[in-house]
């Protein structure tokens, strides 16, 4: 069949018994005829248009000024190239051609995509530059100030140069701070997502947690050619750069060497030493300042001290001695210790005057309310005991008139006559029971000091005696002291003579 494909001059005409093909198999040896004749092939073109399916593969389309080749790269493919292909931009695309036999088209599986020399990495640089500078990424209000001495510092480069090595060092020699290092790859396909996953990963850790959060950050990388730093140029990297909330420093390549990333981050340094020194000052020049600035101040304060102390002196020049200051005032305390025991007695006698005027006052004020408050009383209790007497007295007259009733008839006379006798007999009783029948045999009472006394002793201790007799009461005198021979004295009677009975005072 290929055989028939390349010369056709062969073929029958109408109407001849040649085979007939179907369109498959036209199809399918077309595809190989052409990937057999050709492989894997480079092509380089400008890109035109470009379009990104759902399904995650990449249409694309090659041309110069007179041609188009389409161009296909699957989705487990795109991971892999180093360069994703932009419209306008010069490439060289590597890979297989093959036939899409259902269209009837032929296209390009392009598995790498490399710039077509540094002019056209310039220009997707520019062009990249431009759209996020529209964006405002590289907007100076945006750039943060540094920290001026941070205690944690993020690197992002990688652990195995001499990158890490230089920036440690320069940390040592100017002030040791703690360095957390995320590694990383500075060129090749992997370079732009790790470093943006870096950037990242800095930025969600907790601060004061477990592995703390850095202050700063420096993204480092030594030199090398565009196409090694390419990868700092990517879009990713730049926006992880720009939406870092921790300040960044930028070190990739030498003072020469320009790269997106140095755009957006709040600052750039030439070299990953400069980031060094940029992110940390000096520790002597901080103590030389600390010691400059305790000198001055204490120079300071010392001047400060003398001149206040001349304005002192020259105060104190001006001010008049103490003695003349306090003479008028001890010549007033004199004055003053000299009337004031004088004005104290006056004091004292006007205050006596005043008190014993107001003590009459009060005297006189308190006695007529008492007096008054007396005679309320009085005037209370006899109306209160003129009705007390008057009603007792007016139920006695009616139990008087009922019991005179009762007595009338017969048996309360018969009663009568018996409680007559027995009140009799009670009275005999009573006759000689009393104390009085006992004095008319020969006794008598002995009474001391209004008490009735029962033996010697009580009789000693009164000042003086009174002895009843039947007849009448006799008084009895007594010496303080007993006679000589411990005998009594004999009581001086006063006869005919009386005690006279207690009067009652006055209740006023």
């Amino acid at each position: 069949m290929s055989d028939l494909l390349d010369d056709d001059s062969d073929l029958p005409g109408p109407g001849s018994n040649a085979p007939e093909y179907t369109v498959s198999e036209i199809s399918g040896a077309v595809k190989k005829t052409l990937e057999d004749a050709f492989g894997r092939v480079r092509v380089r073109g400008e890109v035109g248009r470009v379009f990104s399916a759902r399904s995650g593969h990449l249409y694309y389309d090659i041309k110069d000024d007179r041609n188009v080749l389409a161009c296909t790269t699957w989705k487990g493919q795109i991971a892999g190239l180093t360069v994703m292909p932009e419209e306008g931009m010069e490439v060289i695309v590597s890979g297989r051609l093959t036939v899409f036999g259902a269209q009837s088209k032929y296209n390009l599986n392009a598995d790498q995509v490399e710039p077509a020399g540094a002019g056209a990495l310039m220009a997707m640089l520019e062009k990249r530059k431009k759209q996020l500078e529209a964006e405002g990424l590289f907007a100076p209000e945006r750039k943060r100030p540094l920290p001026y001495l941070p205690e944690v510092i993020g690197v992002v480069t990688s652990p195995s140069g001499a990158v890490i090595r230089d920036i440690l060092h320069r940390l040592r020699e100017r002030f040791p701070r703690k360095v957390l290092i995320w590694p990383v790859a500075v060129q090749g396909r992997d370079c732009a997502p790790q470093v943006a996953a870096a950037i990242e990963g800095f930025n969600r850790l907790t601060p004061g947690g477990a592995l703390p959060r850095p202050d700063v950050l420096i993204v480092a990388r030594g030199g090398g050619s565009i196409e090694d730093l390419w990868g700092f140029n990517e879009e990713i990297v730049a926006r992880a750069a720009a939406a870092s909330a921790i300040p960044l420093i930028s070190a990739v390549g030498h003072e020469t060497d320009t790269t997106l990333i140095d755009h957006v981050s709040d600052r750039r340094a030439p070299t990953p030493t400069a980031a060094a020194e940029m992110a940390v000052p000096v520790r002597l020049d901080l103590l030389a300042q600390v010691e400059g600035q305790g000198a001055r101040l204490a120079g300071a304060v010392a001047r400060g001290m003398a001149r206040r102390a001349e304005r002192l002196r020259d105060l104190a020049r001006a001010l008049p001695r103490p003695e003349t200051l306090l003479a008028q005032a001890r010549q007033r305390l004199d004055h003053a210790s000299v009337r004031l025991p004088n004005a104290l007695k006056a004091a004292v006698q006007r205050k006596q005057v005043a008190l014993a005027r107001q003590s009459a006052a009060l005297r006189s004020q308190v006695l007529t309310a008492r007096l008054q408050a007396a005679r309320i009383a009085l005037n209370t209790r006899e109306d209160r005991l003129s009705l007390a007497l008057g009603r007792p007295v007016e139920r006695a007259r009616a139990r008087f008139d009922r019991v005179a009733g009762r007595l009338s008839a017969r048996p309360l006379l018969a009663e009568l006559d018996r409680r007559r006798v027995r009140l009799a007999a009670l009275d005999r009783m009573l006759q000689s029971l009393n104390y009085e029948e006992t004095l008319k045999r020969g006794f008598a009472v002995v009474r001391g000091d209004g008490a009735i006394v029962t033996g010697k002793a009580a009789a000693e201790r009164a000042a003086a005696l009174e002895i009843q007799f039947h007849d009448g009461r006799l008084a009895v005198g007594r010496t303080d002291t007993p006679p000589p021979d411990g005998g009594s004295a004999a009581p001086r009677k006063t006869a005919g003579r009386r005690r006279k009975p207690p009067q009652q005072g006055s209740l006023f």
